[in-house]
């Protein structure tokens, strides 16, 4: 694929070379633990993988041991087979940001109704008001992302257009008429974000009002109440901090989930992030981007789940004592 119509079996030998593939599978396996390890190996034999690899990035060598190099690096994701020689780390870095502001925009939405929605729902507990949030915090959790992107795309882009001035498709940075120029485009970030904090909105309502129904039958509110303190006061100071622990959870892996999820998102709505980057390496059979972005998102779900636990010490001190 990469040779196309130049292919014969010279070329296609220098390419099988210059991306170790004329070299056993797991040979192929510990090249790329090698490449992505901090700490790595390297041949001072010019006809070596791992001497030619070492001239795409920059490294301090350690020490050396015969004829082998000991450097060290940052991880090193190599080249995306379908852009020219550019590095993964670099695709990545263009597409990632994007992702995480539609992520963090999809989860801010979702957490600001869900917490208003999910108090108002435990409040009127098995009344209309409670019953509609229910109804449609489940449509909401049932409703396949794919098919939401496509019908919010067709309603508010295309029928509504007139009236919302949203565009079917389009990034947060776009260029200009005259493609010169990148513009800023926020107005572009209202659907995809709606689309992609509906089901973490569900979720989130669900989790908030079973969570503070549950506070709310507790001792301690009992008492607050004996001792004279007014609903609001109540739901404010005790019952909403003692009842988002769940909801934290919840936040932090849908958050995370985002980033990896948001493929049909990003792809219907035309958003340049991580997801459509997916798609289209999977098109191509672009394998350093794939393993790249799945690398990623791994590595994010980790930072993410450790920055939990810290945030958990801070909303429950029994956490802490244990």
């Amino acid at each position: 694929m990469m040779l196309g119509q130049n292919e014969d079996s010279e070329q296609l030998k220098i390419v099988k070379q210059k991306y170790g593939f004329d070299k056993s599978l797991t040979t192929q396996y510990f090249y790329y633990i090698n490449d992505l390890s901090p700490l790595s190996f390297h041949s001072k034999k010019e006809d070596d993988y791992t001497f030619y690899n070492s001239k795409k990035y920059s490294g301090i060598e350690v020490f050396s041991l015969a004829n082998t190099s000991v450097v060290l690096k940052f991880p090193y994701l190599r080249e995306s087979f379908t852009k020219q020689g550019k590095k993964v780390s670099q695709v990545l870095t263009e597409t990632l940001p994007n992702t995480f502001v539609l992520a963090v925009s999809a989860i801010g939405i979702a957490l600001l109704l869900g917490l208003i929605l999910g108090v108002f729902s435990a409040l009127y507990k098995d009344t209309f008001i409670d019953k509609t949030i229910q109804i449609l915090s489940t449509l909401g959790m049932s409703v396949p992302s794919f098919f939401s992107s496509i019908l919010f795309a067709w309603l508010f882009g295309y029928v509504l257009h007139e009236y919302t001035n949203l565009e079917m498709t389009g990034s947060l940075f776009e260029l200009d008429d005259y493609g010169e120029n990148t513009n800023l485009k926020l107005k572009n970030l209202i659907l995809p974000a709606i689309v992609l904090g509906i089901r973490p909105l569900a979720v989130i309502i669900q989790l908030m009002r079973n969570s503070l129904l549950e506070v709310l039958n507790q001792d301690y509110i009992r008492t607050a109440r004996a001792k004279g303190l007014s609903e609001f006061q109540i739901i404010k100071k005790h019952a909403i901090k003692n009842a988002l622990n769940p909801v934290v959870t919840a936040i932090s892996g849908w958050f995370a989930s985002l980033l990896a999820g948001a493929v049909f998102v990003e792809y219907i709505f035309g958003w340049n992030g991580l997801g459509k980057e997916i798609v289209n390496a999977l098109n191509t059979l672009d394998l350093p981007v794939i393993m790249g972005s799945v690398l990623i998102i791994a590595t994010l779900f980790i930072i993410i789940n450790i920055i939990v636990d810290i945030i958990y010490t801070l909303l429950d001190p029994k956490v802490k004592l244990e």
